[in-house]
């Protein structure tokens, strides 16, 4: 190791302006600040990436950074290793749930002299998206991606089944998921579910935990006390689980990509889902409808999918500036808008009008759907273990085990996570 992996302070070379969409200069140096910037945008999503960090490049001659794309996966293996040499990135985007990791081990610099700059366009960003990279009050990371899960429908099915408006609530989706499973031979098994509902390994983990949320219940409270065994949380699972193994309005036993493909097939008329459904089902021929996920009799709630991007601890002063000034230049009305078209995802910024994405059917309704995003776990470094249980906690209530014996079992399991 060449160094440590300590957080390198802000002084005041951090304090970059930028005059509409032009960066000043970081500080006095013989030619540009040179940054690397690791990130696992793959497709249509890292084409307007690109030509974000182009447009940056050419908009000031101060900071130069250069884009290399790799898997989300050997972002993750491979980050700490470069780090510790001296030779990773000054920049790195993740998703969302692993930045507390990095953060807690100093491989992130604190960002809070750029929240709390005036040119920074902080003030205008998504509280909850915000909250996602925040670990102990403490902000490492900006975000570059945060959406909802929400219902992907089927219409035809719909209308085949004679249901014109979509559920608002947990008893309308439930009569209208039973309405649309079909058994027509009778032999128990249907051959049409209403809702592809996963037991475990559901989509960014966070389909159970927003039913809890409608039932009004938690998995972590504080970032380090585990709550999952509670009043709430068992009458979402009695409530659910009783739609599975009753009503059979989704198989057992099955997990997300088993869900997407009984969607995409037209097996399964309803799933929750992100963004990238909307390319399955349109590839699929499926004319599908987007709706957020229906409130619970404690309110309407669904845990948000994100990414964020930060400064590893390697940057120096000069070098974190010089990332801050492209983050303020990120979040820029108009290239925050630009983000939000091209990479299907809801806009970043909170003041973003709807006329503005209104050429992307997609971003417009998850836009509409925006508000009900709870960033999942925010703050927790063991967030892996913590989900972990709650599958385990998930499969085997679906799959007819006592909830007295599961939800002790997942409380102990996640606190010892959290500890």
């Amino acid at each position: 190791m060449n160094r440590p992996l300590t957080l390198v302070g802000i002084g005041a070379a951090v304090a970059l302006a930028l005059a509409g969409c032009a960066a000043s200069p970081p500080e006095e140096t013989g030619g540009p600040v040179e940054l690397t910037f690791w990130h696992g945008y793959t497709e249509a999503d890292g084409d307007v990436l690109q030509q974000i960090v182009d447009d940056f490049n050419a908009s000031q001659d101060d900071v130069k950074i250069t884009t290399e794309v790799k898997t989300w996966a050997v972002i993750d293996d491979t980050l700490l290793p470069a780090l510790s040499a001296d030779e990773g990135p000054e920049i790195v985007a993740m998703p969302g749930e692993r930045l507390p990791v990095y953060a807690d081990r100093g491989a992130f610099v604190d960002l809070s002299g750029w929240y709390g700059g005036e040119d920074s366009n902080a003030d205008a960003l998504n509280p909850q998206a915000v909250e996602m990279v925040t670990v102990n009050g403490t902000p490492y990371g900006v975000p570059t991606g945060f959406v909802p899960l929400s219902v992907f429908y089927n219409k035809a099915l719909f209308a085949d089944a004679g249901i014109g408006d979509f559920p608002q609530t947990w008893d309308e989706w439930r009569t209208a998921a039973t309405q649309l499973t079909l058994d027509s031979d009778g032999d128990g098994t249907p051959e049409q579910y209403g809702l592809a509902l996963p037991d475990h390994d559901t989509v960014a983990n966070g389909l159970w935990p927003t039913l809890f949320y409608g039932a009004g219940g938690e998995l972590v409270q504080d970032a380090d006390t585990a709550v999952i065994d509670s009043d709430a949380n068992r009458d979402a699972l009695e409530y659910w689980v009783s739609a599975i193994r009753d009503d059979k309005i989704s198989p057992t036993g099955l997990d997300g990509i088993g869900a997407d493909e009984l969607f995409s097939s037209g097996k399964a008329a309803m799933h929750v889902g992100g963004p990238w459904m909307a390319s399955i089902a349109a590839d699929s021929g499926i004319d599908y409808g987007i709706a957020a996920v229906p409130a619970g009799p404690e309110g309407q709630a669904a845990s948000a999918i994100g990414v964020a991007m930060g400064v590893t601890a390697q940057a120096a002063e000069a070098e974190t500036a010089g990332a801050e000034a492209f983050f303020s230049y990120f979040f820029d009305l108009d290239v925050a808008t630009q983000w939000s078209l091209g990479s299907g995802w809801p806009p970043l910024r909170t003041d973003v009008p709807a006329e503005a994405v209104a050429e992307n059917a997609v971003v417009v309704s998850l836009t509409e759907i925006a508000p009900t995003s709870r960033a999942l776990l925010p703050g927790v470094v063991n967030s892996v273990d913590v989900l972990d249980a709650v599958d385990d906690l998930t499969q085997r209530a679906v799959a007819g085990e006592d909830l007295d014996d599961l939800l002790p079992t997942a409380q102990d399991e996640i606190q010892a996570a959290l500890q």
